[in-house]
């Protein structure tokens, strides 16, 4: 009766997928996975269970994010706790945590590379780099202090805290330019300011400043082509997430640093741009 209701209730109210989020959100309270819920289907909830899952309808029928409602969202294999400071990993970036697995061998026979992730936010991507690559080492930045927080905290959940650092930096701005690195990866913003107020509404609720790619998009683009270099060892890759359209604007803008190209995700939109640095030439 209780999904049945909700279903109907978050439909009058636009939601998008109306079932599955009232049955995510009902496995959150009653902390069980979604199969319980038919093979359990006449449980009665009890009185704290009812007001708890009232609240979380309430929230998400104001267009709050799944994932911050519940606290966490599934990525690569392990769950991420997100907040209202972090940008809610999607599936879309696996892709570019599987290119960054792949390319390590090739960079270090040992996989013992050394990773730098901009604009980290919850820490997904650096983090999962991590747990995949056990000999791996790396620093996230961010601007939020806020968002290095929870970052902090999925590194120590997924027990790789040891091989990361986590440092307040607007980019490159306080990264010890005596560091190298074998791989720098970012998903920065890189929606144009203009089609914000166009997304949907969940999408509106999580930071601006996460989402926000300037007039074209291409702002944070231009702002690491001019900052990465001296930080990345030659031979190493830069891999950067992009929006759907914007694989080949992303590639002329490296396109002078080494052999750039795109990779798509399994619906054939653009969403990795790949460079690797040319080596020095004694």
């Amino acid at each position: 009766k209780i999904l049945n209701w909700t279903k109907q209730h978050f439909e009058a109210k636009g939601v998008e997928n109306p079932r599955l989020d009232a049955e995510v959100l009902l496995c959150a309270v009653l902390k069980c996975e979604r199969i319980k819920l038919y093979t359990e289907f006449d449980k009665p909830l009890s009185e704290e269970e009812r007001d708890k899952m009232r609240s979380y309808v309430e929230r998400r029928a104001k267009h709050e994010p799944l994932a911050y409602i519940i606290g966490e969202r599934a990525f690569m294999r392990n769950n991420f706790k997100v907040t209202p400071a972090t940008l809610v990993p999607r599936p879309e970036t696996e892709l570019l945590v599987e290119s960054l697995v792949k390319a390590a061998p090739m960079l270090r026979a040992d996989g013992a590379v050394k990773a730098l992730d901009i604009g980290t936010g919850s820490g997904a991507i650096i983090v999962s780099l991590l747990d995949y690559l056990p000999a791996a080492v790396g620093v996230g930045v961010d601007i939020s202090n806020e968002a290095l927080a929870v970052a902090k905290e999925n590194a120590a959940a997924i027990g790789v805290d040891k091989r990361v650092a986590f440092r307040q930096s607007d980019l490159f701005s306080n990264v010890p330019v005596e560091k190298k690195f074998d791989i720098i990866v970012s998903n920065p913003p890189y929606i144009p300011a203009a089609d914000i107020a166009t997304l949907a509404q969940d999408v509106q609720q999580e930071p601006r400043t996460a989402l926000d790619g300037g007039a074209d998009g291409l702002e944070f683009y231009r702002r690491i082509r001019k900052g990465y270099s001296c930080l990345l060892n030659p031979g190493g890759v830069l891999l950067l997430e992009t929006g759907f359209d914007q694989g080949a604007a992303v590639s002329e803008l490296f396109a002078n640093d080494g052999a750039v190209s795109v990779l798509s995700d399994i619906c054939g939109n653009d969403r990795v741009v790949v460079v690797e640095k040319r080596l020095n030439r004694g």
